[in-house]
């Protein structure tokens, strides 16, 4: 463990792996099978549980509980996992379980913000970029895409998928999905409308907007219903891919989307 600055307090694992250059702060605690990258920092009181791996760059900050056994009570005691990519920020408390059985997986991408108190039930899968507001809760099996925005307080219900650059508002209650580019608030939520400023800062072009805006129209604005409103989008509308991918998510939806 080659430049690796430990704390006397600390306690690691002589299973675990800690690459060069990483900080494990004062009364950390990192147990067998945890593997970390290089340049880590735990800032003090974090704690990291196994079998679980994250990559380089990682930050953890005072009080995270991450890789802990699932809360499922169907959990039958076998080893289960956990993958972390890279550059991720976990702030005061965080808390983030492994899957529920061996063969399945939580994991997380890359150069997430997950703010205080942030929750990542077993067997999720969170995409990169993506921020998790205060409070921010995930139950299990939900999938999160790319530059999605969980509000302050927002619960979503287990199996349910947020699109990638969807946003929730603070306190929403989600029990269906979120389709891409969409803002979905409220409890029980609803889709407000398209996540204009989001998109702005990420540089879409605004005829890729006026495409997006079109298809919303489309789907929430319109008499249509799912399956009528995907044939007018085909139809109607160029075949880009963010309207590919507006049209993929709807189709695979299991749980529906929220309206």
């Amino acid at each position: 463990m080659s430049d690796v600055q430990i704390h006397p307090t600390a306690i690691v694992d002589p299973q675990a792996e800690i690459g060069a250059g990483t900080t494990i702060g004062p009364y950390c605690v990192i147990a067998a099978d945890v593997v970390l990258g290089q340049n880590c920092w735990l800032q003090q009181h974090v704690t990291l549980c196994g079998p679980m791996r994250a990559g380089a760059g990682n930050k953890f900050y005072a009080a995270c509980s991450i890789g802990q056994q699932t809360q499922d009570l169907k959990y039958q005691g076998e080893p289960t996992y956990l993958e972390i990519g890279d550059e991720n920020t976990f702030r005061e408390f965080v808390t983030i379980s492994r899957s529920t059985t061996s063969q399945g997986q939580t994991r997380i991408g890359n150069r997430g913000t997950f703010l205080a108190y942030s929750h990542i039930a077993h067997d999720c899968v969170v995409g990169d970029d993506v921020v998790f507001s205060n409070n921010g809760t995930l139950a299990g099996h939900v999938e999160v895409g790319d530059h999605a925005i969980i509000g302050g307080l927002t619960a979503v219900h287990q199996f349910c998928r947020i699109g990638r650059f969807a946003i929730t508002g603070g306190c929403s209650k989600i029990v269906q999905d979120v389709p891409p580019f969409m803002i979905a608030d409220g409890n029980p939520a609803e889709i407000r409308g398209i996540n204009l400023i989001g998109l702005e800062r990420k540089n879409f072009p605004p005829e890729t907007v006026k495409l997006i805006k079109e298809a919303f129209r489309l789907i929430y604005r319109s008499k249509y219903n799912r399956q009528q409103a995907i044939e007018a989008i085909r139809r109607e509308l160029p075949q880009t891919e963010e309207i590919t991918q507006m049209l993929e998510f709807i189709q695979k939806s299991e749980r529906g989307i929220i309206r």
